[in-house]
This record gives C-alpha cells, structure tokens and sequence, in this order.
C-alpha cells in the first residue's frame, strides 16, 4: 500500500486534486463526495477517523476540479466516473480500500463496488440506493415526484442560472436541510458558470451510460445508510437495495436526518462506518 501522500492524479490528460489526511500508513478510506460539493464534504468526518487510525483520500471529482473538467456530456458518463476512481487507487498504490460515497458519489461508488470489488475491503453507501432499485422505485413509488429536478436539470443554461444564483441556491440548500455553514460554501463553489455546468453534466449524462450497473449485484460487505428526513430519496429505493447486494449487507436508517448526513451527523456515521469496517476486518481475521 502506498504511503506518500496523494495531492492529484491524472486521468487521460484530466488533473484531478485529492485531499489525503490522517496517518499515511493507516488503512485507505476513499470518501466520495455528491452534488453539489466537493471534498469538503467530509470535512467533519474525516478527524473521526483519523482518530481511530484511519487515512483518509477525498478527491474533488470529474467536473469539481478545474483540472478535470471537460465540456462534452458523455464525458462524465458512469463509466467514466468510475475509471476516474479506479485510476486513483490504482496509481496511487492504495490497494485495497474501504469505500465512502454520498449522493452522486454513492452511485459512483455502487459502480465501483460492481465492478471492481477485487480494490474494495468494503462499501460504505450514503443516502443512494443501489442503481436498480432507484430504478424500480421510480416506477412503484413517488420517487419520480421526488426527482423532478433531475429532468429540470436536462434543459439548457436555466438550471446553470438557478444554481450559480449565490444567496438564491444557498436558501435552496438550506431548505433541504443542508447546515448553513456549508450550504454557503456549497452555493459559492457553483457560482463559477463552469463548475455549475459541469457539475450538471453528472445529470446530463445519464442517457450517455449502459445498462450494465443497473444488473451487477455488489458481492463486497456493504453499509447502505439512508436518512428518513431524505427530501431526495424516498424509503422505497432504500427498501429495495438489500435486492441488489450478493455479499454481508446491512441497512441502516437516521431518523430526523436529511439528505446531508456527513455534515449533518458526522459523529452518527463516524460510529456506524467504524462499526462496518471492524466487522470486515473480523471477517478477513
């Protein structure tokens, strides 16, 4: 396993910067983050598990760093944000990692999980289901009602201008629940046009990606968390998840908590991911 630390990779000429902290020779915990964040995400989250040990690599994903930030929509199709995080573990010789991801980045890590579970100890999913059970709750539940800003979000340069608004976003994200502190941070890192668009073409390209991940069952020991203030993700894709996982899975619910759990409840999760990587270390002893 490496130990130097990791402060960019690069990817088919894309710079992408990473946020590595906490004991360089501590077990690799790889944090994704969703939208409309980067790696600051984890910020609460990450000092929890240095302190027990843990070394944290938080990369700022296609799009979030203006390294990597192509204008095509295709560029940022599924396959391409997962091979972006296989490069990362790849390259940087972190061998086998315990994955984090939320929102966008929990899809991204669903993938990852899929398909590359050999770069995986264990998976760690926030608040996104498992692809096909999104899927499916689409169709049997209000989840579509739930999603509308995600066709809103297919039509050109209006959903640029509502995102890169400032104080405007800030209330928007303030109103599903996201803490003020961060919802400020957030709305400012959209207020650049094209981070806003890139940001956006995680959305843009979902025609762009196959089918494949929608039938891959995850074999890896997964932690899928879900919270029941959620104004996002409804309990029926949720429900459904356990469907899609071959491997140990267990299935927790944050009653109270809204969709923004790492800043929201940090030391929640701290506990319920510790608990997750002591059982897949027990079971590989």
């Amino acid at each position: 396993m490496g130990t130097d630390r990791i402060t960019i990779f690069t990817r088919d000429g894309l710079v992408f910067d990473v946020r590595d902290t906490g004991p360089p020779d501590g077990t690799p915990v790889l944090l994704l983050h969703g939208f409309p964040q980067d790696s600051r995400s984890w910020d609460a989250v990450s000092p929890l598990l240095h302190a027990r040990g843990y070394r944290t690599i938080a990369p700022d994903q296609r799009g979030y760093s203006p390294g990597a930030r192509p204008r095509a929509r295709r560029a940022y199709r599924a396959s391409e944000l997962t091979g972006d995080i296989v490069e990362l573990i790849e390259v940087a010789g972190l061998g086998p990692v315990h994955l984090v991801g939320h929102d966008w980045g929990a899809a991204v890590a669903w993938g990852l999980a899929a398909a590359r579970p050999d770069l995986l100890r264990s998976l760690t999913a926030l608040s996104v289901p498992h692809p096909a059970a999104f899927v499916q709750s689409l169709l049997t539940s209000s989840q579509a009602l739930k999603s509308w800003y995600m066709l809103f979000f297919q039509l050109p340069w209006l959903p640029e201008r509502q995102i890169s608004s400032g104080k405007a976003w800030e209330r928007a994200l303030r109103s599903t629940g996201m803490p003020s502190q961060a919802a400020a941070r957030d709305a400012e890192l959209m207020r650049d046009r094209g981070a806003a668009s890139a940001a956006l073409n995680w959305y843009r390209a979902i025609a762009f990606s196959g089918p494949g991940a929608l039938h891959a069952k995850v074999t890896v020991p997964t932690l899928y968390v879900w919270s029941d203030g959620d104004t996002a993700i409804g309990p029926k894709g949720a429900e459904l998840t356990e469907r899609f996982v071959a491997g140990p899975y267990t299935y927790e619910v944050l009653e109270g908590v809204s969709h923004w759990i790492p800043e929201e409840v940090p030391d929640r999760l701290d506990a319920l991911v510790a608990r997750h990587f002591d059982a897949v270390a027990a079971q590989g002893s």
